[in-house]
């Protein structure tokens, strides 16, 4: 088959497109970034993921058999809004549709809902409408935090661990999380690939974590015990916004502390990824941490 992955040099998109690649199938990428370095040698072909030329990203889907698609935002920065992100993913199903693309696998996000306060989510639920309604063959995978080299919020959690004597929590850190390997959501996306019947599911891993679990888990692995302190949500926020100066970058947004704080990012479903945060911090517990990873530098700058 010929398949076109969004971000193919990114992140979750890289390791789609390792996986499809094995398995000899032609890959092609759409991507914001085409002077981002190519990790597959030339072997996935780049086209602009231009939302202003609907026309343009038809024609870069002429013949793709199935699109995957990564494209999000985390945070509204400049004229990069979620509303505008949402509009941004009509364009593009409605390209691939236009171009006879056959099948779509869609990443989402843990409980979306129209009804939501938080733009990321009722944003996310708006995109899924526009993939269901699209007349295409569907699948829709509803991941929570990603776990993986590149990752951001485990990654920074170990940065700031160590580095302060400290961490402080949002309220008292009760509220929980169920976070998938980057690896495992790749897999669960290269079975949507295949499949041929529509389907929307979650994809978490092993773990239901409490946040401070989590951080608890985190200091361990990484030599890095440090006191956990509670603070008020707001005042977490503060002093997020307060390094963030420092750090050049969006620490945390309230949006996440609000969605994180509400049990979204859980699932009633059972667990369809395998490795735990345990193991990869195991395996990985010498790098995690060691830089900073910038949100900013990665989509924006």
């Amino acid at each position: 088959m010929k398949i076109a992955v969004t971000g193919a040099f990114s992140y979750s998109g890289k390791y789609v497109a390792q996986r499809l690649l094995a398995r000899g199938e032609e890959v092609i990428t759409l991507t914001s970034h085409p002077n981002r370095p190519d990790p597959f040698d030339g072997k996935v072909k780049a086209f602009p993921l231009d939302f202003n030329d609907e026309h343009g990203l038809t024609r870069a889907l002429k013949g793709v058999d199935v699109l995957v698609n990564t494209y999000w935002i985390r945070f509204d920065y400049g004229q990069n809004t979620q509303s505008r992100a949402v509009e941004n993913t009509r364009k593009l199903v409605n390209a691939a549709s236009a171009a006879d693309v056959k099948r779509i696998v869609h990443i989402s996000i843990t409980n979306p809902s129209a009804d939501s306060p938080l733009p990321y989510f009722w944003g996310k639920a708006a995109n899924e409408k526009a993939v269901i309604e699209s007349g295409m063959s569907y699948a829709i995978l509803r991941p929570t935090v990603l776990v993986g080299a590149e990752d951001i919020l485990i990654n920074n959690i170990a940065f700031l661990m160590r580095r302060f004597p400290f961490f402080g929590l949002p309220g008292d850190g009760s509220y929980r999380l169920q976070p998938i390997c980057v690896d495992d959501l790749a897999d669960l996306i290269v079975e949507g690939v295949y499949a041929k019947n529509n389907y929307v599911i979650d994809a978490v891993g092993p773990d239901n974590f409490t946040f401070k679990e989590m951080v608890e888990l985190i200091g361990e692995k990484t030599g890095s015990k440090r006191l956990l302190i509670s603070l008020p949500p707001k005042l977490a926020l503060l002093a997020a916004q307060f390094l963030s100066l420092f750090l050049g970058d969006v620490l945390l947004t309230p949006e996440e502390v609000d969605g994180l704080m509400s049990g979204l990012l859980v699932s009633k479903e059972p667990p369809r990824g395998k490795t735990s945060l345990r193991d990869w911090l195991d395996a990985n517990k010498g790098r995690v941490g060691q830089r900073y990873a910038s949100e900013l530098e990665r989509h924006f700058n």
